[in-house]
């Protein structure tokens, strides 16, 4: 039975395979992305089977998450699946991407206060909202036979535990993010909905291409016995399982998933 999948911040890197893992499976997706509607584009062209489609949103602005929501719910029939991937990464410059960071003894307050309240809008905040949206949504509409009611996944981060000195404020996100998802699986679990996070640890995506193949590139394969980064199709095809059936009862959990790079 095909699915209808939301995914937000899919216009590249993990969002992008993401859709792509649930298109291969037959299921519909909507790519959301802020403003890279061509990239956005090309992803669902090269989607396999109907359906797809392309929406945009600032998930920074409360106001546009449920005219998101309503039109993908439109396009889909139903939304079975969403997975919240989108967010402001906020890390050191890198030439081509929108990272900044904001290490404490280097920020000043204004730049500090600016910084800890888009990336916490978007990142924390954007995910809470869409996930209301969604949630009652699939409250609301009621599934194909089949299907269950409704999964939930957020993408959270190893730095949530590890701890992100030069981006304090994308770390308490994501770790705020884990903390939502168990709050809300407890709440949703009647329904028939399943709540799950993963935390990745270091991507290789064209956004962190640049770090890989720096001076900086062979600490970071480094931290993990691996001696590599994840993929993001290996990143998709985990998300993929915990929205599946079979993954039910890890409703709650938050999945580690960086390769020994971090324990606790």
């Amino acid at each position: 039975m095909s699915r209808g999948v939301l995914v937000t911040g899919a216009s590249r890197g993990v969002g992008a395979a993401v859709a792509a893992a649930f298109a291969q499976g037959g299921d519909r997706v909507v790519l959301h992305c802020r403003g890279a509607v061509e990239e956005a584009e090309r992803v669902r062209a090269g989607l396999p089977g109907d359906g797809h489609a392309v929406l945009t949103a600032d998930l920074g602005d409360p106001a546009a998450i449920p005219v998101l929501v309503d039109e993908s719910a439109r396009l889909l029939g139903r939304i079975d699946v969403l997975v919240n991937n989108a967010a402001l990464f906020v890390a050191e410059p890198v030439a081509g991407s929108r990272r900044i960071g904001h290490p404490l003894a280097e920020t000043s307050y204004e730049e500090w206060v600016s910084v800890w309240r888009r990336t916490l809008a978007v990142n924390l905040e954007g995910t809470a909202h869409v996930t209301w949206c969604v949630a009652r949504h699939m409250l609301d509409v009621a599934p194909a036979d089949g299907v269950r009611r409704g999964a939930i996944v957020n993408v959270g981060s190893r730095g949530a535990y590890r701890g992100e000195p030069d981006m304090p404020g994308y770390g308490a996100a994501k770790a705020g993010v884990h903390s939502l998802g168990q709050s809300l699986a407890v709440s949703l679990a009647p329904h028939d909905i399943t709540v799950t996070s993963i935390a990745p640890g270091f991507i290789a995506t064209d956004l962190t291409a640049a770090m890989l193949e720096g001076p900086a590139g062979d600490a970071i394969r480094a931290q993990s016995p691996f001696n590599r980064t994840a993929t993001p199709e290996e990143v998709a095809a985990a998300i993929h399982w915990l929205a599946s059936t079979p993954a039910t009862w890890a409703t709650g959990a938050v999945l580690d998933y960086n390769g020994a790079s971090y324990l606790h």
